[in-house]
């Protein structure tokens, strides 16, 4: 019995050692990949979240009396307007939720240029994102003034609005609206200025399509935050995002969609926002970039734009296409959405781009509407909305058929919401 009972103690013996090393190896595993990922994701998080340098960068240059704006004192002096959740996608472009006293924000810093070194270098100090030299000392109110409006006709072109546009920036950089506009507050200005996302946020604020433009410090500035976003669908962390099959993140996006009432409400908006960018008070804007992700809404349901660098006005659209070369229609393309032809005796693009915004709304607006509408209205919402995305040519040599179209659009959204409390 004795000789029988030990081979089988052996060989249970061996399986537990087996088994334990197996266990010892995978727990290994586990711990050295765990490791590494928190490791890039660290790596990753420090190189795109490094807010502590923009605050650090901007309040040396205001204590030194470079630059001044009405944000300047809470964020350097007070303490009351704080850095929050990183949402920075890019390392020299900071983002980050904030608090300004009791106001919920945004905060958009640029910092310099990331200066990569072998292994053993001393690191280079980082170049500075903006150097606030301009105006120089000595420039009076009046040249600062016709800085601006310069500046204002080469990104918008001739517009007959601009005298008042240069007013209306004036004011708000008189910071501490003590009646006149100091030199460190011209600077700072005169920085943000050069900041397209923040120009195109000074021209359709008023409409109520963008987040408004809080306060400024340097480069810096503040916005209000837009509690919900993107249009629809998730923001998944990047691992997951890799792995969802599209066809079940398009589901997914639909899921988590507002009652179809208030998505109604919100396209009015996109429809809106279409409507007064074309041919609007300070020209014409083309929306390159049409996508879910780039638009948010309100508590109230009332969209908005939060991605401002998918617009570019027609001025600049035209001026990027007559100076790109081109062999085939497919070079011819600014952005995700504004496409025109290849001239291929010339090869260079035509400037006229294919299809006007409106088109391009109605494609974004399609599923996201149909999903969910209301059976009596499906078809003829379904027939609208394939009219629309057949738009061809600029809005500019089609002002008859694309207003019909936005027109009817809009009412047929409006008479299914008008009787809620959506609408309001």
């Amino acid at each position: 019995m004795a000789k029988g009972l030990f081979p089988r103690a052996f060989y249970f013996q061996a399986r537990i050692s087996f088994v334990r090393v197996r266990y010892l190896f995978f727990t290994w595993l586990t711990v050295f990949v765990g490791g590494w990922v928190i490791y890039v994701q660290y790596s990753n998080y420090t190189e795109l979240c490094r807010g502590h340098e923009c605050k650090n960068a901007i309040c040396d240059k205001y204590r030194k009396g470079i630059i001044d704006g009405s944000a300047c004192s809470s964020l350097c002096d007070k303490d009351t307007l704080y850095l929050g959740r990183c949402l920075s996608t890019s390392p020299n472009n900071q983002v980050y939720t904030g608090g300004w006293g009791d106001l919920d924000g945004v905060i958009h810093c640029q910092v310099g240029e990331v200066l990569h070194y072998e292994l053993g270098e001393e690191p280079e100090p980082r170049r500075e994102a903006t150097v606030f030299d301009k105006p120089t000392r000595g420039t009076s109110v009046e040249k600062f003034r016709e800085m601006v409006f310069n500046h204002l006709k080469a990104k918008l072109g001739e517009q007959a609005n601009l005298a008042s546009l240069v007013i209306q920036i004036l004011t708000i950089t008189d910071g501490n609206k003590d009646g006149h506009v100091s030199l460190p507050e011209a600077r700072s200005a005169w920085a943000l200025l050069q900041l397209d996302d923040v120009l195109l946020g000074l021209l359709l604020q008023d409409r109520g399509h963008t987040p408004r433009i809080l306060g400024f410090c340097g480069d810096l500035y503040v916005t209000e935050r837009v509690p919900y976003g993107p249009l629809y669908g998730l923001n998944l962390p990047w691992p997951l995002e890799a792995w969802v099959p599209s066809g079940a993140r398009r589901s997914m996006d639909q899921w988590f969609t507002p009652s179809w009432p208030r998505k109604a409400k919100i396209s009015m908006g996109l429809l809106e926002l279409v409507e007064d960018v074309f041919h609007g008070t300070y020209g014409s804007f083309l929306m390159c970039d049409l996508t879910a992700d780039h638009f948010g809404y309100t508590d109230r349901h009332d969209l908005r734009l939060t991605d401002l660098k998918a617009i570019v006005s027609e001025d600049t659209f035209r001026r990027t296409m007559r100076a790109l070369p081109c062999d085939k229609d497919g070079d011819c393309v600014l952005g995700t959405n504004c496409r025109t032809s290849c001239d291929a005796a010339r090869r260079r693009c035509e400037e006229e781009v294919t299809q006007p915004n409106l088109a391009r709304a109605c494609r974004a607006l399609r599923d996201y509407l149909l999903r969910g509408a209301p059976s009596a209205l499906r078809e003829e919402l379904e027939r609208q909305l394939y009219t629309c995305m057949a738009l061809r040519g600029s809005a500019g040599h089609m002002d008859m058929e694309h207003s019909l179209i936005l027109n009817n659009l809009k009412a047929l959204l409006w008479k299914q919401i008008s009787h809620t409390k959506d609408s309001r």
